[in-house]
Formats: structure tokens, sequence, C-alpha cells
């Protein structure tokens, strides 16, 4: 009796580290989905088809690096910044790998559809960002938390952007795929405002030991208030409400100045032998870098495909790549330092952004060996992150406690 109670214990789901807190699976899936994501891509940009995915590998490449890779970056996060700023337990154990398995096999059926109805693949990959909500709800209503309630609407609105996308497959109708994608783009990066906002700051200041400038609450206000402008612009856009691009790309004007003078009070320059910091800052200026680029682009009526790089690779792929290689060292109760390597992974991803936003648009007759060595960049970068952190991340705390 007392052998079998010990081997039941031995074997719960809620004693593997992976699923002691959502950073753990969802980090380490994500930085692996993103390398053989971008490696299908690569091949595909070379004229070789690894991959019949739903909706074809141009809806796939821009869905999944949303829908699979960033989302996954921001459940991870979220799942586990909500037990902090509750102090209520999060997910974890069964519960936890259930929903890592429901992200799994999104990302299987969008790849291999084998010919499953696409609503069925649809309905799958739609079901998860409403249980990352629902569970973000139940804590933060517990625990009277409203100042966090600001995340729930955005992955409600993620929820539409992702419908969204999926119509414009199942129908046939493209022209819903692209305003929902853009959607999607400027959701995640209101999500980077939100969150950079709150730490970017406090951990320079207390890493270099700096006086950290308060705050100033019209400039919070501003630097927050218009990139929701923007997402809400984009909304009626993606639902088909035609509003002029002079609208759109003054918004975008607006939000790109304010978020530039709020990061320049958090001390980047100081940070430049910490790359745990200069990632994080660098990372926070393609926020008004894109938008910049995406206005301009507006008023001159071009694509905004550079504009929409520099928001995705040089913010959120570096900013999440600087984000996970802190946490998890911070929540498996490891020293925060950089670990070797991480500088170049980092750089790596900055000058990946900087080839697929600027120079391209400066030299465009250079695209193929842009679209290259971006793709190969990004890899190295998240190979080293895996590199470094399967271990840790794999491995129970440090300090022996829970999470």
């Amino acid at each position: 009796m007392s052998s079998s109670r010990t081997s039941q214990t031995a074997i719960s789901p809620t004693l593997l580290p992976v699923a002691r807190l959502a950073f753990r699976p969802f980090f380490l899936l994500a930085a692996l989905f993103s390398i053989l994501s971008l490696v299908v891509w690569l091949a595909f940009w070379h004229g070789d088809i690894l991959l019949r995915p739903q909706g074809g590998l141009m809806f796939w490449h821009q869905h999944e690096m949303l829908f699979g890779f960033a989302i996954a970056v921001v459940a991870g996060f979220l799942l586990t910044a909500v037990q902090n700023w509750t102090g209520l337990p999060s997910l974890r154990g069964g519960p936890l790998l259930g929903l890592v398995g429901l992200w799994l096999l999104a990302r299987v059926m969008m790849a291999f559809p084998m010919a499953l109805p696409g609503w069925l693949v649809a309905t799958i990959d739609l079901a998860f960002l409403p249980l990352v909500a629902a569970v973000m709800a139940s804590l933060v209503i517990r625990a009277r938390r409203w100042r966090n309630l600001i995340f729930l609407p955005a992955l409600g609105l993620l929820t539409l952007a992702n419908l969204l996308m999926h119509l414009g497959v199942l129908t046939g109708e493209p022209e819903l795929i692209r305003p929902a994608a853009h959607l999607a783009v400027l959701l995640i990066t209101l999500l980077m405002v939100v969150v950079g906002g709150r730490v970017i700051a406090m951990f320079t200041a207390n890493r270099l030991g700096l006086t950290r400038k308060p705050p100033i609450p019209a400039l919070e206000a501003l630097s927050l208030g218009s990139v929701m402008a923007v997402v809400v612009s984009q909304l009626l856009v993606a639902l088909g409400v035609a509003l002029p691009p002079t609208w759109l790309a003054g918004l975008m004007g607006l939000a790109a100045l304010a978020n530039a003078v709020r990061m320049s009070r958090w001390g980047g320059l100081h940070s430049w032998r910490e790359p745990l910091l200069w990632g994080l800052h660098l990372s926070y200026a393609c926020i008004p870098l894109g938008l910049a680029m995406w206005a301009l682009a507006l008023l001159v009526g071009s694509r905004a495909d550079a504009a929409l790089h520099a928001l995705t690779i040089g913010g959120m792929g570096t900013m999440m790549l600087s984000m996970m290689a802190r946490v998890s060292l911070g929540h498996t109760a490891r020293p925060i330092r950089t670990l070797p390597g991480i500088g170049v992974a980092l750089g790596l991803m900055v000058a990946a952004a900087l080839l697929r936003s600027p120079v391209l648009v400066l030299f465009p007759q250079i695209t193929h060996w842009t679209y290259n060595l971006g793709i190969i960049f990004w890899c190295l970068a998240y190979g080293v992150f895996l590199f470094h952190y399967t271990g840790p991340l794999l491995s129970p705390r440090a300090d022996g406690k829970d999470g």
C-alpha cells in the first residue's frame, strides 16, 4: 500500500518540474517551434515545399509566428506573472499540461490538416486563448487586482483576430486575413507597451543602481492611450470599416513619438554592458520605429511589411528572448546574469530586425540576402536560448522550493 502510494506521488504531473509553472513548457516549446517553423519558411523561400499546411504556407507563416510562437510566450509569461500579481497559485500540473497539449494539437493540425474539416482545425486553435483568459480572470477577480484586467480584453481581441484570419481561409476571402494579422501584431505590441512600461525602467534602475525617474502620468497615459487608439482603429479596419489612411498614420505617429520619449527616461544609455537590459531597451525602441515606419507607409500608400517586421522581429522576437532569458533564471531561483552567448543572440535578433526593416527599405535589391540572414539569425539566437535554458526549465528550482 505504501509503495503504491509513493509510486503514484512520484509520477504526479504536479511534481514534474516542467509542469509547475506555465513559463517552463511554453518558453521551451515556443523557442523550438519558432526555429522549426522558420526552417520550413526558409525552405519555402528557396523553392522547397516541406509542408502543405492549413491555408497554404504564406498564411501558415504569418499565422503561426503570431498564434503559435508569440502567443505561447505571452501565455507562459502571463500565467506565471499572474501568480505574482495576485498571490494566488496559477495553473500547474495536469491542467497546465492539458493546456500545453491543446496548443501542441493546434500546431500539429495547422501544419498537417490531414483532410480534416477546416472548421475543426480552426475551433481547436481558437480554444487556446479563451482558456488562458479564463485562468487569468479567475485569479485577478478573486484577488481583486483590477489593474491587471487590462490583459483580458487584449486576449479577447486576439481571439477575434485569430477568428478573422481563419474565416478568411474558410470562406475564401483573403482580404480578411491581412487586416486581422495586422490587428494581432498591434495587440501584441500593446501588451509589450504595458509590460515594458512596468518592468524595463525598474530592471534597469535595480541592476545598475540608478535613481529611477518617476513616471509622468500624462506621458504614461499618452503612450498607452495612443497605442490603444491605434488598436481600436485597426479593429475597425479588420471589421470592414473604411478609415482614412491619414487618420491611422496620425495615431501611429503620435504613439511612436510618445513611446520614444517614454523610453528615453528609462536609462537605456547606461545599460550597454548588460545584454539582458539593452536587449529590452532595443526591443522597446523597435516599437516607435515600427509605428513610425508604418505611419510613413500609410502616407505614401505602400505596404507596411518592413514596419511589421520591425515590430515582430525587433520588438516581439527580441523582447521575448530577453524576457524569457531573465524570467527563466529568476523563477528557477538561479542568479540573473547573462549566460555565454545570450548577448550575441540578442545582437543577432536586433540585426535580423534591421535587415528586414530599415535596410530592406533602403536597399531593396538585396531582398534575398536580408530574408536568408534574418531567418538564420533568428534560428541561431533561439538556438542559443535552448542550449542554455532547456536544462533549467526541465529541472527543479535551485532553492528546492515549488515553482
